[in-house]
């Protein structure tokens, strides 16, 4: 089911998510979640959406990048359902990506994320995952996990002149934007 997606403002946007039990995580409610937020991040051509996105304050998120017009520089993800992810970073090197997100719909700006970062998770069926990821789809992972503390990519836009609406992203910024991240991936920054 598609539910609607919070925005910026709505106070559990700003609330860290609490782990689930893996009781939980069996429940047919849980596993009800898990699918509308598959639902919705599909509808809104999002690449990735959290539980408390759509009102509920639990540690769960999906990821999906396939052919997806709002990002088509982003490597593809398969569906990957996060469930009380833990994400650490590698080393230090960084990459400013320009992110925009389903909760401030109009607006992106420039972010330093990890190039590459490890993430311990469960997935749906309670299975263990440790992952290294790197590049825009570290970026992606950590956006979400983001979410999940209660922060937006706004509170770590690293420079404030680069917001920018998405009609003026497209208009100004977009060519710039995808030659500088397409080297970047076509020198390993997947």
């Amino acid at each position: 089911m598609i539910r609607g997606i919070m925005t910026i403002g709505h106070p559990v946007l700003r609330q860290p998510t609490r782990r689930i039990t893996i009781d939980e995580l069996h429940s047919p409610a849980m596993q009800q979640l898990i699918d509308d937020l598959i639902d919705t991040m599909r509808n809104a051509n999002g690449a990735g959406i959290a539980a408390n996105q759509i009102g509920e304050g639990v540690r769960i998120t999906v990821i999906e990048v396939n052919d997806n017009p709002r990002y088509p520089y982003k490597p593809k993800i398969p569906l990957t359902v996060v469930v009380n992810p833990v994400i650490e970073a590698i080393d230090d090197e960084s990459v400013d990506i320009n992110e925009g997100c389903l909760s401030v719909s109009n607006l992106r700006g420039d972010v330093s994320r990890h190039v590459a970062v490890r993430v311990r998770y469960l997935d749906r069926a309670g299975n263990e995952h440790d992952e290294i990821k790197r590049g825009l789809t570290a970026g992606t992972f950590q956006h979400e996990c983001d979410h999940l503390d209660g922060k937006l990519f706004v509170d770590r836009v690293s420079d404030p002149a680069t917001l920018t609406t998405w009609e003026n992203f497209e208009k100004f910024h977009r060519a710039a934007f995808i030659a500088r991240i397409t080297k970047f991936v076509e020198h390993g920054g997947s």
